[in-house]
C-alpha cells in the first residue's frame, strides 16, 4: 500500500508524487499552517510613506489618479505596512542543488519550500517575488500580491532546471542594486561558495536594511559522507572535472572542513542579524516552516 497524504507530508520524496509544486505547498499550507500561526509578517502600521512608480502587478486601487492627472505617470501609493512586507524567494540553480541521493535533489527540495511559502505570503496578501538564479540572475517576478502571482512564481520554478555553474556571492552583489525598497529576502541555497565573499554579500544585504533569511539546504549525504567503497565524484558545475577516490581516507578531512564552513557561516549570519536555518532534503516541510514562523514571532518580541 502507499502512504496516505498525511502520513506523506512528512516525507518531501513522497510528497512529490502527489502532483506538481502548486498541489503540494496548498497541501503543506493548508493542513499544517493556517489557524495554527498568527502572521509573523502583519505590521500595524498603514501609515502612508511615499510614492513609487505603477509596476504591472501592483492592485489598481493603490493608484494616486491626482498624481496621475499631474504627471501624466502612473504612480501608486505606498504604505509602512507595505514596505515591510515585500518578499524576495531568491532560488540557487547552480549546478550543485542538482545533487540527489536517497532523497529528492536540493533544488526540488529548494523549490517546493519556496513554492509553500509563497502560498502562504500571499493567502495573507504580503507580496511575494522571484528571484532565480546560476551565474546570473536566470529568472525574475517582481513582488505582487495579486493571485495570480503564485501561478507565475510556480511556473518559473518548475520550467527551471540546475546546470551552471554560479558564485551566490557575484549574484547578490548584482540583485542589491535592484531591490529598491525594503524587503523581507529569502535565499533558498546549499550556500556552497567561498565562505568571505559571500558572508560580505550578506552582509551588504543587512546593511541595506532589508531582512534576510538564509535557508542553507543539502542532502543527507553531504552531511554524513556515507560512502564506503572507491567512489566516482564528479563535479555538478563543471562536469568535466571527475575524481575516483577512496572515501574512507577523505571522510575524516572533509567532515571536518564541512563542520568549520558551517560553523563560520552560521557565525556570520548571528553577527549579520540574518536568520539561518540547516535543512536537509529529507526534513518535512511543515517542520520547517513552523520553525520559521516561530523564529519570526520571537524576533518581533524583541524589537
Amino acid at each position: 500500500m502507499g502512504k496516505s497524504p498525511a502520513t506523506s507530508l512528512d516525507d518531501p520524496t513522497a510528497l512529490a508524487r502527489f502532483g506538481g509544486l502548486e498541489v503540494v505547498a496548498r497541501m503543506v499550507v493548508e493542513g499544517y499552517m493556517i489557524g495554527q500561526h498568527k502572521s509573523p509578517f502583519k505590521g500595524s502600521s498603514v501609515e502612508f510613506v511615499e510614492h513609487r512608480q505603477y509596476y504591472p502587478g501592483d492592485e489598481i486601487r493603490h493608484i494616486d489618479w491626482r498624481a496621475y492627472g499631474k504627471t501624466g505617470h502612473y504612480y501608486v501609493k505606498e504604505y509602512e505596512e507595505e514596505t515591510n512586507l515585500r518578499a524576495y524567494l531568491i532560488v540557487d540553480c547552480s549546478g550543485s542543488m542538482a545533487f540527489r541521493g536517497k532523497t529528492i535533489s536540493k533544488y526540488d527540495y529548494a523549490r517546493q519550500l519556496a513554492a509553500s511559502l509563497a502560498y502562504l505570503l500571499l493567502g495573507q496578501r504580503d507580496g511575494c517575488g522571484l528571484i532565480t538564479f546560476d551565474t546570473n540572475v536566470a529568472d525574475r517576478c517582481e513582488p505582487s500580491s495579486n493571485r495570480e502571482a503564485f501561478g507565475q512564481i510556480v511556473k518559473l520554478l518548475e520550467a527551471r532546471r540546475p546546470g551552471r555553474d554560479g558564485r551566490i556571492s557575484d549574484v547578490v552583489s548584482q540583485i542589491l542594486p535592484t531591490l529598491k525598497r525594503r524587503c523581507l529576502v529569502f535565499l533558498f541555497t546549499d550556500a556552497f561558495d567561498e565562505l568571505e565573499p559571500l558572508a560580505a554579500a550578506l552582509k551588504l544585504l543587512r546593511m541595506a536594511r532589508h531582512e534576510v533569511v538564509l535557508f542553507q539546504i543539502t542532502a543527507p549525504e553531504e552531511e554524513e559522507f556515507p560512502y564506503k567503497q572507491p567512489t566516482q565524484f564528479r563535479n555538478l558545475e563543471r562536469h568535466e572535472q571527475e575524481i575516483l577516490a577512496d572515501p574512507f581516507r577523505l571522510r575524516q578531512l572533509y567532515l571536518k572542513r564541512f563542520t568549520s564552513f558551517r560553523e563560520g557561516l552560521v557565525k556570520h549570519c548571528g553577527s549579520a542579524g540574518i536568520d539561518f536555518l540547516s535543512l536537509t532534503t529529507e526534513r518535512p516541510y511543515h517542520k520547517v516552516l513552523g520553525e520559521f514562523l516561530a523564529m519570526r514571532v520571537r524576533r518581533k518580541k524583541q524589537r
